[in-house]
């Protein structure tokens, strides 16, 4: 029981340094929270695959960076963290049950033809590089709108939380910055 007093002391102080901008601290936070998410997720969803869990691990550590600010330092730190994870995992369950709520079981596997122009890659739509570079391109708010709405699969509601920006404000960036996407992609070929 001891060991996890120090340790919950230990991250708090680390969380308390990282707010204050001591990069170190934050980084050494990271480092020593990976293997708790990691056996919290693990628990909790013991039949995904290892890359899952890696990737299920990521979402938690990216809410915590986003949510840094909100910690606050008179309160335990891994209860906060904890609550973050859980809210990620039912996250990633609900997405999990409305992706399966529509798949339907393919006994013939896609083909890949060889015409160029029927492959979605030869048309730019693949080109990871284009693609990153165009999101770049993109103005903060339309980027951030369309990573945590498009990417993270947020709700308005959970990414007006985020971002402080009204729903109107969200789906018009959304729009936009697709729209500008599908510009730059195109120009691209």
């Amino acid at each position: 029981m001891g060991r996890n007093i120090g340790q919950e002391q230990d991250l708090a102080a680390l969380m308390r340094a990282a707010q204050a901008g001591d990069r170190r601290a934050y980084s050494a936070l990271l480092c020593a929270v990976v293997p708790l998410v990691k056996l919290t997720v693990r628990q909790r969803f013991g039949f995904l695959q290892a890359q899952d869990i890696d990737d299920l691990v990521q979402d938690v550590l990216l809410s915590l960076h986003l949510a840094r600010a909100s910690y606050d330092p008179a309160r335990p730190f891994l209860p906060w963290l904890m609550a973050i994870a859980r809210n990620r995992m039912a996250d990633n369950a609900r997405r999990y049950a409305r992706r399966a709520a529509y798949e339907l079981p393919s006994e013939q596997p896609p083909e890949t033809f060889a015409a160029e122009d029927a492959n979605m890659s030869a048309n730019g739509y693949g080109d990871a590089e284009a693609l990153a570079q165009a999101m770049t391109d993109l103005p903060h708010s339309q980027r951030q709108a369309i990573e945590l709405m498009k990417l993270r699969e947020m709700s308005l509601k959970e990414a007006a939380a985020v971002t402080g920006a009204s729903i109107g404000a969200l789906k018009v960036s959304v729009h936009r910055g697709i729209s500008a996407l599908r510009k730059a992609l195109r120009t691209t070929d």
